[in-house]
């Protein structure tokens, strides 16, 4: 569709800026990471910022390559095609197993680095994709008044600090796919069979649906991730930004009455964002057990050690490796823990046996 024709021009402030019509909004697709932006104070298209983390952006899709889809705000996932106008917000990236990524200076032309919508500038990537998908910023998104739209503006609220909270059950593991959502998911089920109601939150990492959707098919009452914080990505940002984003997640799924509460924490224990959140106060403070995943034994061992080195609560081991029976017994053997596998994650007994009966008695 052609919209010059609507289109009015102006300058404000040395800024070119540009009417968005309702219309033009609604035929763009819309990504899951700005699901929680309204739509009605989108107005104003700012042409030549300097974006930062967190900005929303209408872009138009030049190149299709390693992400040919993009995940809408219910979690559909739409085709692309050349052409498409698509609204998705600047982020950086950090995934060993596809991009890394970083938010550029100018409105150039970008990728699409994660189908949640991430618009980024890729700067290495893992030799088994294909390239990225391109993407050509037509503007910054903004409010009538010319103010740039920013996911930190439609972030849940904080709430009244809480002298009790629920046990919280942490998940955390070597790198990207080593099972931690898997875990995080299993335990969920084990709990919920078991009558709790469970709360479940994905803390860091890079924004898509797909994690939250199978943490509340497990059984989880509520659940959210970062993006409900306000955020498209954890990667790059301050320490104690991230220790906001943990806190107000597990505040929020308190007062939506969980009885106990399962964190996913992204990415491996070398990721700079998971190493400092868990060694922080508030990490430490929140997390009552850890259950850790990896892919092999040795990677359960370095991992178990590491979290021990750091005094902290590590309960069990769980992961990709307990596909193998080998795998298991010489993790189990190395770490001197219980290494869980997927029907022992889903035991009605698991919360007592990670956190001790009296932590979780109703």
């Amino acid at each position: 569709m052609f919209y010059g024709s609507s289109v009015a021009m102006g300058q404000r402030m040395g800024i070119m800026i540009e009417l968005l019509s309702a219309e033009r909004i609604q035929s763009a697709k819309s990504a899951y990471t700005t699901r929680r932006a309204g739509q009605s104070r989108m107005q104003r298209l700012i042409l030549d910022a300097s974006p930062k983390s967190g900005d929303l952006v209408l872009a138009r899709v030049i190149e299709i390559q390693q992400h040919k889809r993009i995940e809408l705000p219910g979690s559909r996932m739409s085709s692309l095609f050349r052409g498409d106008e698509i609204i998705v917000a600047y982020g950086n990236r950090y995934a060993p197993d596809q991009f890394e990524a970083e938010v550029p200076a100018t409105l150039e032309e970008c990728h699409l680095v994660a189908g949640g919508g991430v618009a980024s500038t890729v700067v290495s990537s893992h030799t088994d994709l294909d390239p990225p998908t391109k993407i050509q910023p037509i503007g910054l998104i903004a409010d009538i008044d010319g103010r740039v739209l920013n996911l930190s503006e439609s972030g849940l609220p904080v709430l009244p600090y809480q002298t009790t909270r629920p046990p919280v059950i942490g998940v955390v593991g070597t790198a990207m796919n080593a099972g931690k959502t898997t875990t995080a998911a299993y335990l969920i089920h084990g709990m919920s069979r078991a009558g709790r109601t469970v709360g479940a939150a994905k803390v860091t990492g890079t924004g898509a649906g797909k994690d939250l959707w199978l943490m509340r098919d497990a059984g989880a009452a509520a659940a959210y991730d970062f993006t409900d914080a306000g955020v498209p990505t954890t990667y790059r940002l301050p320490d104690q930004e991230i220790e906001r984003i943990m806190t107000r997640l597990v505040d929020h799924l308190a007062h939506d009455g969980a009885e106990i509460i399962v964190l996913e924490i992204a990415d491996g224990l070398f990721h700079h964002e998971t190493s400092t959140l868990l060694t922080s106060p508030t990490g430490r403070r929140t997390l009552d057990a850890v259950v850790f995943a990896a892919g092999d034994a040795m990677g359960a061992a370095c991992g178990v050690d590491w979290l021990r080195e750091r005094k902290l609560p590590v309960r069990a081991v769980s992961g990709v490796l307990t596909a193998s029976p080998l795998a298991i017994r010489e993790a189990a053997e190395m770490c001197g823990l219980p290494v869980l596998d997927l029907e022992a994650l889903s035991e009605v007994s698991i919360a007592d046996r990670l956190l001790g009966r009296s932590r979780v008695a109703a």
